[in-house]
């Protein structure tokens, strides 16, 4: 199992390919942007949907507050691609089909459920400061409402 990361450590770097197979970089946002990356479970499913949806609808605020929003789950690139055109999202999704940078963030888990344990994503979302510091970090997330009370988080950073 993968380990769990917590308030002010530097948050792990990546280089993932996202939507449109472009490569992204924690890097990129360096000194100018908070980062929400997000996890989720898997495209298309309704309560991965609505974070999706809840983050877009929000995307103008986060963006007033100089802030990035990143989806990611283990989908490709082309799923990704048809999960915004289905939606409508404004939000980058990274297509981390390796796992690699799910187990960088803890997030890659064992549960069990009905007593069958299996691995998965856990929703996790972490805020990154400009620094590259992790700011927040939330595990086991309720995707209701979940996109406003993030938005309140980065309002009381700023």
């Amino acid at each position: 199992m993968s380990t769990l990361l917590e308030n002010n450590q530097p948050a792990p770097s990546f280089s993932t390919l996202n939507e449109n197979d472009q490569l992204i970089s924690l890097a990129d946002y360096h000194g100018k942007n908070y980062v929400v990356l997000y996890f989720y479970p898997k495209d298309d499913t309704p309560g991965c949907t609505i974070e999706a949806n809840d983050f877009t609808a929000l995307a103008a605020d986060f963006s007033a507050l100089q802030t990035v929003i990143i989806g990611v789950s283990k989908d490709d690139c082309a799923s990704h691609r048809a999960f915004i055109e289905k939606y409508g999202l404004t939000v980058q999704l990274l297509a981390d089909t390796s796992g690699e940078l799910c187990d960088s963030y803890g997030v890659w888990q064992e549960v069990e459920k009905d007593g069958v344990k299996k691995w998965k994503i856990v929703r996790s979302t972490f805020i990154i400061n400009p620094q590259g510091q992790l700011v927040d970090v939330e595990y086991g997330v309720n995707h209701a409402g979940h996109a406003q009370a993030v938005l309140e988080k980065i309002k009381a950073l700023s």
